[in-house]
């Protein structure tokens, strides 16, 4: 197995080294927690204020809408227009904190495993580098698994509410999984981890906002697991 998220975040991080190509203010480098989108508390330096956090901006609804009625859905209301304000290209697809992911990866399982599986691993040698010596370190060699080269996954993935700015963004690392650009798992750098995505059926569906009975029915395909035809 494949984990999804796995897949989600080689995808995400591809996508994410692309805008901050284009402009740094597209993405935020999770290493630095100045640039995050919205970080958890407010970022400082000194006393002046670098990023405003999470905690200032619920302080600032509570304040605004204390004494309002129907606050709660207000306070709310503004938070989210907040968020959505400040967040970057990429969390807005991906999710962050304080926003659900558009994009959701399933697992990715052996594709028929009853023809094309048939529980065998290759067998890998490693070993441990010594780094004064540069040569093997004694007594540290070691056996890994692989699973064997061709071997099918196979793919599903469900996207919702996008934006066609995001669906575009979507294609473009998809594209990077169809032409071997973006690796999967450990030993990448011994030439493992190759994987070539095969898109094959997709299904879209789009209904107006005036018959909430198609959306309903949407829902019913999903639990069921049937095909998703246009509307």
């Amino acid at each position: 197995m494949i984990p999804g998220a796995s897949f989600k975040g080689a995808l995400r991080s591809r996508l994410e080294s692309f805008l901050r190509g284009i402009d740094d203010t597209l993405a935020a480098n999770p290493a630095i927690e100045a640039e995050w989108a919205i970080p958890f508390k407010d970022v400082k330096e000194g006393e002046t204020l670098l990023k405003e956090g999470m905690d200032s901006l619920k302080k600032k609804a509570d304040e605004l809408f204390k004494n309002q009625h129907g606050k709660e859905s207000k306070k709310d209301k503004w938070l989210t227009d907040k968020i959505i304000d400040k967040t970057d290209l990429a969390s807005l697809l991906f999710g962050s904190p304080w926003m659900a992911s558009k994009f959701q990866v399933r697992d990715l399982t052996i594709y028929q495993p009853e023809e094309n599986w048939f529980g065998q691993y290759q067998e890998r040698d490693g070993v441990s580098i010594d780094r004064d010596t540069e040569t093997a370190a004694d007594g540290k060699l070691y056996d890994f698994q692989v699973v064997p080269a061709g071997t099918p996954f196979e793919f599903k993935a469900i996207v919702e509410n996008a934006e066609d700015w995001e669906l575009g963004l979507l294609m473009i690392g998809l594209h990077q999984f169809e032409t071997e650009q973006i690796p999967l798992g450990g030993g990448r750098s011994r030439g493992l981890g190759v994987v070539k995505l095969e898109l094959g059926n997709q299904w879209w569906f789009d209904y107006p906002e005036n018959e909430p009975t198609q959306l309903i029915d949407y829902l019913k395909r999903l639990i069921r697991d049937q095909r998703i035809i246009t509307c």
